[in-house]
């Protein structure tokens, strides 16, 4: 059968990556939602021509295919059921239907368990999937579980069994974590399963900021982890279509240019101590690890989040001013107008005219150098959706790098 040339193009540049490929048709619906281990050569099986008549069907609708990356097979599983459940593509209809494919289970008691089923006869347990492979199903619960612990025993037993001796399990059995908590955590799994990982991240930002406050900095050490095991998932599982967060910014800031490429800063300290800044870049819609940066603050002692802000800013846009370095399209600075001022002074005095926004932490509102007021985006819009995960990830970075410094502080190193 022969392809239009847009499908043939999109195929040969298939990444060679894990993850979930998303194929529409004319009216831009998606008709099919696939995982793969290697997109590329799974994607090249289509080109062939020993295909069944079903996937002949399949692919004379097709006119484009969207591809969502993942950090393994396993965890593609998880984005392909739920942009199953989110689409209801056509010739996906038989994991729709098909009552043979697993599910997981989780029961109703006080703690609940989570467990792999293919019954649905727990009157008061609730059940997410179906999923397509029971292997990869249960390799993706182990990842969750290595950051997310869960008890998987039949009942709760007297003693702590070897999940809990290795912290897989919270061991509620034994008392180590209340009822609330642990509903939290099984909260968490389901917001993940549910495909909710970027209103997880921002949450337990928050989480880490407050465990941060209280000086409680393992628990917080903790909180930073999970997000850090999360934000890989985030990309792919969030990201139905990053360009159109990015075309909904642009809009919404009247910029020139779709802001491809972003840098955003926050300030971490307690009393001034340790105070360090980070910077994390995103490219696309997507976090650039290898761009990050963090800043131990230099310039002053005592407690200025203005001042920090503003040494952080100038070092950072001196140095790409003398290696001659990319500038970003959008500066997004994690605070109110008080920040935003700090930041745009930084920048005048280097000559730089850049776009900068700042997002206050209470009611969210979008200072802009541009505007005199303060924008209100509407809850959930892809622009606010995109500053917030920007915001969120350089305050996790931020935080970890203030954590870091307090521990080599405590034990002398």
């Amino acid at each position: 059968m022969e392809q239009p040339q847009k499908i043939k193009e999109k195929i040969l540049c298939a990444p060679d990556s894990p993850g979930v490929y998303l194929m529409r048709d004319n009216r831009g619906k998606v008709i099919y939602v696939g995982k793969a281990n290697s997109l590329k050569k799974r994607l090249a099986s289509y080109s062939t021509r020993r295909l069944d008549n079903k996937t002949v069907a399949l692919m004379s609708r097709v006119v484009d295919i969207e591809f969502r990356l993942s950090p393994n097979e396993a965890m593609a599983l998880l984005l392909e059921a739920n942009f199953i459940r989110k689409f209801k593509p056509r010739y996906n209809i038989s994991l729709r239907d098909d009552k043979s494919f697993p599910f997981v289970r989780i029961s109703g008691e006080e703690f609940p368990s989570i467990s792999i089923t293919r019954k649905k006869d727990d009157p008061v347990g609730r059940y997410l999937g179906p999923y397509t492979n029971t292997k990869l199903l249960k390799n993706a619960l182990k990842i969750v579980r290595r950051s997310f612990a869960y008890r998987s025993c039949r009942s709760l037993p007297r003693q702590s069994c070897v999940y809990g001796r290795i912290n897989l399990c919270p061991a509620p059995c034994v008392g180590r974590i209340g009822r609330k908590e642990y509903s939290q955590g099984i909260n968490n799994i389901i917001f993940i399963l549910e495909g909710k990982v970027d209103l997880l991240i921002h949450r337990l930002s928050q989480t880490m900021q407050n465990k941060s406050r209280a000086r409680d900095f393992e628990a917080a050490a903790m909180v930073r982890d999970q997000i850090s095991t999360l934000a890989e998932l985030a990309a792919g599982l969030s990201g139905v279509n990053r360009k159109s967060e990015l075309e909904d910014l642009k809009n919404k800031l009247g910029l020139k240019k779709l802001p491809e490429r972003i840098e955003g800063f926050d300030i971490s300290n307690i009393s001034g101590k340790q105070a360090v800044g980070s910077m994390v870049s995103f490219y696309c819609g997507n976090p650039d690890k290898n761009n990050y940066r963090r800043f131990r603050i230099k310039g002053f002692q005592g407690i200025d989040d203005y001042k920090m802000l503003a040494e952080v800013v100038h070092r950072r846009y001196s140095r790409l001013i003398k290696e001659k370095g990319a500038l970003p399209d959008l500066l997004l600075i994690d605070g109110g107008k008080g920040h935003l001022l700090a930041a745009d002074r930084q920048l005048k005095e280097l000559r730089l005219n850049l776009p900068l926004v700042s997002i206050a932490k209470e009611e969210e509102h979008i200072y802009s150098s541009e505007k005199l007021r303060p924008l209100s985006f509407l809850k959930d819009t892809p622009a606010l959706n995109l500053i917030r995960r920007v915001r969120d990830e350089a305050h996790r970075f931020a935080v970890g790098y203030h954590l870091l410094l307090r521990r080599k502080e405590l034990i002398g190193r």
